[in-house]
């Protein structure tokens, strides 16, 4: 018998400020860990104010995770310590593999309306994949497969599978599912997950109901007002939904359309040593990352020819 995946928690994203002065909203991070193991962050970069964005994500190193870049407005230039540079375009996917050690720079670029508005993702890697070589993946909008359900759904597919269509990012140790949905009004959305994996949404625009209860009391709200009586049942944009466990979850739409971001991983269950880029398994690592950053030795690779 199907279990449908209820909701466990749902909360709004924050502002914050990262790089040099970017402005965002993020949805989970460092305090969450490890409710959404395998996954560390997610950040919702989303502004048509250039002094908000301009300044960008200038040279830094990561090690130990994946950082996962998608663009839907605006353009990304990017560079990094292997060689590889160019521009993240609207509809596009960076899949960076940190491993042992990268250095690089992402500086967002609005669109001709100034608008820029993309999201960023890390995944963990496990202890056994920490520090492996460093791998660049990047795949532009024709490439990434996108399809019109019957019931009008349409799903752009970036990692996972969709009735036989397989998204473009592939071999990835967590086994992950990243999709762009957008359900149209009075519609409903199944998509069949994996037991044991982690599985959340995050609102991009519109609302609807993910849970097919429709109980608003039926899972924690996070970052509400006690004395607020009036809890809703309906998620819209900024919200992040965590499931709980299950083989399927539901969304339902009414009058308005949604689009949301569908993101699942198979946890790894290892201890989390995070400290800025850098995520390892202990604090030792951690300082020797740090150590071989400050003394020049930090990466591994050679640069790409």
């Amino acid at each position: 018998m199907t279990s449908i995946c209820k909701i466990s928690k749902v909360w709004k994203s924050r502002p914050t400020i990262e790089g040099a002065g970017v402005h965002l909203k993020r949805a989970f991070g460092n305090n969450h860990v490890p409710m959404f193991d395998p996954f560390l962050l997610l950040d919702d970069f989303h502004s048509n104010f250039p002094p908000h964005y301009i300044k960008g994500f200038p040279w830094h190193p990561h090690r130990g995770i994946e950082t996962i870049t998608y663009v839907i407005h605006g353009r990304v230039a990017h560079g990094d310590s292997m060689g590889n540079s160019g521009t993240i375009g609207e509809g596009d996917v960076q899949w960076m593999t940190a491993g042992n050690g990268i250095i690089h720079q992402e500086m967002p670029q609005g669109d001709k309306d100034s608008l820029m508005w993309g999201f960023q993702i890390w995944a963990n890697l496990p202890a056994t994949h920490k520090m492996m070589d460093p791998r660049y993946r990047g795949f532009t909008a024709k490439e990434i497969p996108q399809l019109t359900l019957d019931s009008g759904v349409q799903v752009k597919i970036i990692c996972g599978k969709i009735l036989e269509t397989m998204g473009p990012v592939q071999d990835v140790v967590i086994d992950p599912t990243y999709l762009d949905v957008t359900v149209p009004p009075r519609t409903t959305f199944l998509h069949d997950t994996t037991r044991g994996h982690k599985v959340f949404a995050y609102v991009v625009d519109g609302q609807a109901y993910f849970d097919q209860a429709r109980s608003a009391y039926a899972h924690d709200v996070v970052g509400t007002n006690y004395f607020d009586m009036k809890k809703q049942c309906v998620c819209d944009a900024e919200n992040l939904i965590l499931f709980e466990d299950g083989d399927q979850v539901v969304i339902t739409t009414e009058d308005h359309p949604v689009r949301f971001l569908l993101v699942s991983g198979r946890p790894l269950g290892e201890p989390v040593a995070w400290y800025g880029p850098i995520v390892m398994n202990t604090q030792q690592e951690l300082q020797t990352a740090f150590e071989e950053y400050e003394n020049g030795t930090f990466l591994k690779h050679k640069k790409n020819k």
